[in-house]
């Protein structure tokens, strides 16, 4: 087992590249299962989610290889098995992106209830109805769902709420489905759009990604592109963004795409920093006080979930009185509670954190619960007087490529220890 060991209260300067998307690759991957011919895909970043996401395909019987640092190829000639196992599925929520591809490959599918982040109810059905609704047999058994759909129809499917899953997933289900799919009331998260790009470059005829509506005209087959360029990482840019706020610190984030994290960093202005915004690059720096602000998550292009936890650290040291509202996952908040072990102020009433600002907070061991939230006490413990040890740090390596490197980078003083 692994953990970070921190020394805060270090100013955090310099430049810091982004990675490309883990959220934007692993649909990518899954829907590399609908070409029969290989496909190179760039801009791949070095985190778990990935790596296991390449295990699930090679145990279906793709050929998955990574060419050399993110760059990898897969070519789904065959697929030997249509079962997706619980031992690979429980490590990642991404991996019920397999279903509609098996489907549409092999006419069946058994693909293990997903696992992943333990945070808020995240179920599957929206998936699932989506393709029952194109035609799809579908029931669970022993903790599978078990498909049958010898061809998938087109129809219109109208979401309850915004799902970035359920609309990549069915997306794909409608690329070579017969007929036309529409979406409606689907998410505009940029990984939405990326996907979008990656099946039309293959040949798939899709109107509307990024909007509300969605229409999908099924071909008879999908061609690779030969190669695809994936984006980069919004998350990991809003991360380090919030790291020279919470630090004090001056950085330049290179290989962004500002326009995705547009909401971000205006409330990252609101909150005391000061932003300049160029072609592909974002530098930021700190005015010396972290001002109070109120965030309310929504999907795109409101405030993202997954930057809630971050900002929250930044907040706990704040002059007043922060108001922090979850609508997507309203019990997204045990990184609250580890924050108030460094010395944060923070109390949860439902779907509300109210932070009163502390002067400093102080190092401490802390456990991360979730992804973000791993990512929120490594940023915290970097403002922190003393040391701050991170424990369950494998859930940071799910999503962030050498983390700890690019914050040595910036002047951290953080260490990965065995222990």
């Amino acid at each position: 087992m692994y953990v970070y060991r921190i020394k805060g209260g270090i100013p955090l300067k310099g430049k810091v590249r982004v990675s490309g998307s883990k959220n934007a690759s692993l649909p990518v991957f899954a829907a590399s299962l609908l070409l029969k011919d290989p496909v190179v895909i760039k801009n791949v970043p070095e985190v778990q989610d990935v790596f296991t996401m390449a295990e699930l395909l090679e145990h279906l019987g793709v050929s998955v290889r990574r060419i050399e640092k993110g760059v990898w190829r897969i070519h789904a000639e065959r697929i030997d098995t249509p079962e997706a196992p619980y031992e690979i599925v429980k490590k990642m929520r991404a991996s019920i992106y397999v279903l509609a591809p098996l489907l549409l490959r092999r006419g069946e599918a058994r693909v293990s209830l997903p696992g992943g982040c333990a945070f808020g109810p995240r179920p599957v059905n929206f998936h699932l109805d989506g393709l029952k609704a194109m035609g799809a047999k579908i029931k669970i058994e022993h903790g599978y769902i078990v498909a049958e759909a010898p061809i998938l129809r087109g129809t219109e499917i109208i979401f309850d709420r915004k799902s970035v899953g359920a609309t990549a997933h069915l997306m794909m289900a409608g690329a070579i489905a017969s007929g036309t799919t529409i979406l409606k009331n689907a998410a505009h998260e940029p990984e939405v759009m990326a996907l979008a790009d990656f099946l039309k470059s293959a040949g798939a005829v899709i109107d509307g990604a990024g909007t509300d509506t969605i229409k999908i005209r099924g071909v008879s087959s999908l061609n690779s592109p030969g190669t695809y360029s994936n984006i980069p990482d919004r998350i990991e840019a809003g991360t380090f963004l919030i790291a020279s706020l919470i630090t004090g610190g001056e950085i330049e984030i290179e290989n962004v795409i500002p326009n995705h994290l547009a909401t971000v960093v205006d409330k990252a202005k609101l909150a005391g920093l000061d932003v300049e915004v160029g072609k592909k690059s974002i530098y930021s720096r700190s005015t010396g006080e972290i001002v109070p602000v109120e965030i309310v998550t929504s999907p795109y292009p409101g405030f993202p979930t997954d930057m809630q936890a971050p900002f929250m650290a930044a907040l706990s040291m704040a002059k007043g009185v922060s108001i922090v509202r979850e609508e997507i996952y309203p019990d997204r908040f045990k990184h609250a509670f580890e924050l108030n072990r460094l010395g944060a102020n923070i109390r949860v009433e439902g779907d509300t954190a109210i932070i009163e600002g502390v002067q400093r907070l102080l190092g401490a061991p802390v456990m991360a619960s979730d992804l973000r939230a791993g990512a929120a006490l490594v940023l915290a413990g970097l403002a922190a007087n003393g040391e701050t040890e991170v424990r369950r740090i494998y859930h940071i390596d799910r999503g962030y490529e050498e983390f700890e490197h690019k914050l040595k980078l910036l002047g951290a003083n953080i260490e990965r220890m065995k222990v």
